[in-house]
């Protein structure tokens, strides 16, 4: 972590409520799982799965993504976020309109408190969206750092754009395509631009941090970018003016391809890194990458099979598996260096001889460091349980993965707990 310059952090009221209310958002999360197992051997359009995928990409994913991002951007820029008070403001909005949404969805009133919701979305994304363009815009070095980040955010407000029309079409359908075709596009707009971009743009600053390895290959990145762009942008215009049709396989390659770019990206700086030693966090890294990996393989069958449990395994590979399993690992690569940073910074500095003032612990002292690999491995079986049960049909293995996703939702809350309430203990 020596490569980050703490000098530009943001105050911690921009970033901490992010990951706090994150943690809880994925607690709630599992709680309301144990009311909706009987919904997984249905359609995933469906009231209860609806509120807990917008729980899980908006509530969980995106609200640790914004924290994570307001602390990372300058970092990779090497300049003051742009403002603080506008990465307050979306947190505001953004847990409001999670909360009206999810609630709206799950008893299904569509109407003015899920247009409302939706509408707040919207306003954290533009809010997000401003902080993001002006801080990165007066970056002169990472430009595929630059391109990702930006891209990412332009998706972002596409997709929250799209999903407000959706919830006021519910309330008062003036739509003529069919919505579960435009649900498609809302859904994988989201998932490949904002969460896939994002995270290939963050990954090529931080991993090579973490790891202390390096690439050369800066090409295969570029070719990701414009891979990932060009299949996503043209899936959404040719289903749009054509509708749906086998031309999404070329779509999907153009897409894989851009990802398999990344990845060999990723590998060769896996190769050359310095530190041998892999850590807990970045196993949880490497299962993420498994889970994409396996997701990817499922649109055609999708495609081809029409309705069946393959929507719901393919949705839970993205969401339970991949975003999940990231940001369950990288928060404890972030979260605690930022309350470190805070507490311990001024603590940290040396006198004249060169001596520091106190001893203190170190970033990875501020949590339960052993407790990350049995999260690992509840979740990991959390997961396979419940796959396993919704491809069977099996009502007891779905109930005993929500149980089980609810003890590693625990263990990564009151984790989180202790580096949020961690107080400064100098010796």
């Amino acid at each position: 972590m020596a490569d980050i310059d703490i000098g530009k952090a943001p105050p911690l009221y921009a970033v901490l409520p992010f990951y706090g209310t994150g943690a809880l958002s994925f607690l709630v999360l599992s709680v309301l799982l144990l009311f909706s197992a009987g919904d997984w051997q249905g359609h995933y359009f469906s009231p209860h799965l609806l509120a807990l995928t917008h729980m899980e990409a908006l509530g969980w994913g995106s609200m640790v993504i914004f924290g994570s991002a307001y602390q990372i951007l300058p970092v990779i820029c090497e300049t003051d976020l742009f403002s603080s008070r506008l990465a307050l403001y979306s947190y505001g909005c953004l847990l409001a309109g999670v909360a009206m949404l999810v609630t709206s969805f799950w008893w299904f009133r569509a109407g003015g408190i899920m247009i409302t919701g939706g509408f707040l979305i919207v306003t954290a994304a533009t809010l997000y969206s401003i902080n993001v363009y002006y801080t990165v815009g007066t970056c002169k070095r990472y430009s595929i750092q630059k391109l990702f980040i930006f891209s990412s955010a332009a998706w972002l407000l596409l997709t929250t754009l799209a999903g407000l029309l959706l919830a006021a079409n519910l309330s008062t359908p003036f739509i003529t395509t069919n919505h579960l075709d435009l649900l498609k596009l809302h859904a994988h707009a989201g998932i490949a631009g904002w969460f896939l971009q994002l995270i290939t743009g963050v990954s090529t600053k931080l991993v090579p941090m973490f790891l202390l390895g390096k690439s050369s290959k800066t090409r295969l990145l570029y070719l990701s970018f414009t891979l990932q762009n060009a299949g996503l942008l043209g899936f959404i215009l040719d289903s749009l003016l054509a509708g749906p049709s086998g031309r999404f396989l070329f779509y999907e390659i153009l897409i894989v391809t851009g990802i398999a770019a990344w990845l060999i990206w990723l590998y060769d700086c896996f190769k050359n890194r310095a530190r041998k030693a892999i850590d807990w966090p970045m196993k949880h890294v490497a299962l993420s990458i498994l889970c994409l990996l396996a997701a990817i393989l499922f649109p055609p069958i999708l495609y081809y099979a029409g309705h069946s449990p393959w929507s719901l395994v393919y949705g839970l590979f993205l969401f339970q598996g991949w975003i999940t399993f990231l940001i369950l690992g990288m928060t404890f690569k972030t979260l605690p260096f930022i309350v470190w940073n805070q507490r311990y910074k001024n603590l940290n500095q040396r006198d004249k001889n060169g001596n520091g003032k106190a001893k203190i612990p170190m970033p990875k002292h501020l949590y339960h460091e052993k407790w990350l690999p049995y999260q690992l491995v509840i979740h990991s079986i959390s997961l396979l349980l419940l796959l396993t049960g919704i491809i069977i049909k099996s009502s007891l293995l779905i109930r005993l993965a929500v149980f089980t996703g609810l003890a590693a939702a625990l263990l990564y809350t009151s984790n989180v707990a202790a580096v949020l309430f961690h107080k400064t203990t100098p010796k």
